[in-house]
């Protein structure tokens, strides 16, 4: 098989994307529940997660200082409410 035009995804597991993103699993899963995470892909019964995905999720938080607002956020994994 040819590997010109082919995408090499990295796939994590939820302990593995956690680790990465330096969370517990438990905080990734509940963002999961919340819509407050990153994307995720079920694969059968797996959740795995893509890094691409991962680093999108955080360069949400991004900022140059305190007083930067940003253009985006990332929420506390909590459920979502309307003051948001």
């Amino acid at each position: 098989m040819s590997q010109s035009g082919a995408t090499l995804v990295q796939l994590l597991k939820t302990r593995e994307a956690a680790e990465l993103l330096a969370l517990s699993s438990r905080t990734l899963e509940k963002h999961r529940t919340y819509g407050t995470g990153p994307v995720y892909r079920k694969l059968g019964g797996r959740v795995v997660y893509d890094v691409v995905d991962l680093r999108t999720w955080v360069d949400k938080g991004r900022r140059a200082s305190t007083s930067d607002f940003g253009t985006d956020t990332v929420y506390p994994a909590k459920p979502m409410t309307e003051k948001r």
